[in-house]
C-alpha cells in the first residue's frame, strides 16, 4: 500500500482513508472519545472531592481561606478569555485566515503561560507557609483536617497544571504548522481538536474554581 492521498482526493489526506470527510470525521471522533476518557480521569478526583468535603464540611471551610480568591479569580478570567482566542482562531482556520490563526494561538498560548505564573505564585507562597502536600504538611496556623484538603487541592490543581502544560505544546505545534503554511480551508481538523481540548481544560478550572476558592 502506498502512502500517496486518494485519487482526486487533497494530498494531506491519509492513505488509508477514502476521502477527507472520513478523516476529518475519524479525527473528530478520536477526539471526543479522548475528552470522555479525560472526563473520567477527573472524575475520581472530583469524587474524592465530594466525599472528604460531605465528611469534613469545616475543614473545608477554614481550607478555602487559606486560598487567594483574587489570584484564583485572575487565572479564572484568563483562561475564560483565551477559550475566546482559541474559539476565534478555529474560525481563522477555516477561513484560511492564516495570520488571524497565528495571532490567536499565540495570545492562546501568552495567557495559558500567564495562569502557570499565577499559579506559581500561589504554590510558591503555600510553601513559604509550610502548607506541602502530604505528609510534608507543617503549617501550624491552621487546625483539623487540613492536610486531607491540600492533598485534593494540589492533586486536582496540579493534574490541571499539567494539562495546561500539554495544551501549551499542542498551541505551539499549532502554530508552527501555520508558519508552514499546512492549513487551508478544509484541512483544519487539527486545530479544532486543540481548541476542543483547551476548552476542556478551561471548563475543568471554571469548576475547580468555585468548589476550591469559593465555599461557604
Amino acid at each position: 500500500m502506498g502512502t500517496h492521498a486518494p485519487a482526486g482526493q487533497p494530498e494531506w489526506v491519509q492513505h488509508y482513508m477514502h476521502s477527507a470527510e472520513q478523516q476529518h470525521d475519524a479525527a473528530k471522533f478520536g477526539m471526543w472519545l479522548f475528552i470522555a476518557q479525560e472526563l473520567l480521569f477527573f472524575s475520581g478526583l472530583f469524587m474524592a472531592y465530594i466525599v472528604f468535603r460531605t465528611f469534613y464540611p469545616e475543614t473545608w471551610l477554614e481550607g478555602a481561606d487559606q486560598l487567594n480568591k483574587w489570584l484564583g479569580g485572575l487565572n479564572t478570567l484568563v483562561l475564560i478569555f483565551s477559550s475566546f482566542t482559541m474559539a476565534v482562531g478555529v474560525r481563522c482556520a477555516q477561513l484560511r485566515d492564516i495570520p488571524g490563526l497565528k495571532r490567536n494561538i499565540a495570545i492562546t498560548i501568552a495567557c495559558a503561560f500567564i495562569f502557570l505564573v499565577v499559579k506559581y505564585f500561589e504554590y510558591t507562597h503555600k510553601f513559604h507557609l509550610g502548607i506541602f502536600p502530604g505528609k510534608y504538611y507543617a503549617y501550624e496556623g491552621a487546625t483539623g483536617l487540613m492536610p486531607i484538603f491540600f492533598a485534593i487541592y494540589y492533586s486536582i490543581t496540579g493534574l490541571h497544571a499539567i494539562h495546561i502544560i500539554a495544551g501549551i505544546v499542542a498551541l505551539f505545534w499549532v502554530y508552527w504548522r501555520a508558519v508552514k503554511g499546512q492549513y487551508d480551508t478544509g484541512n483544519y481538523i487539527s486545530v479544532e481538536n486543540v481548541g476542543i481540548y483547551w476548552h476542556l481544560v478551561d471548563l475543568i478550572w471554571i469548576f475547580l474554581f468555585p468548589l476550591l476558592y469559593l465555599v461557604k
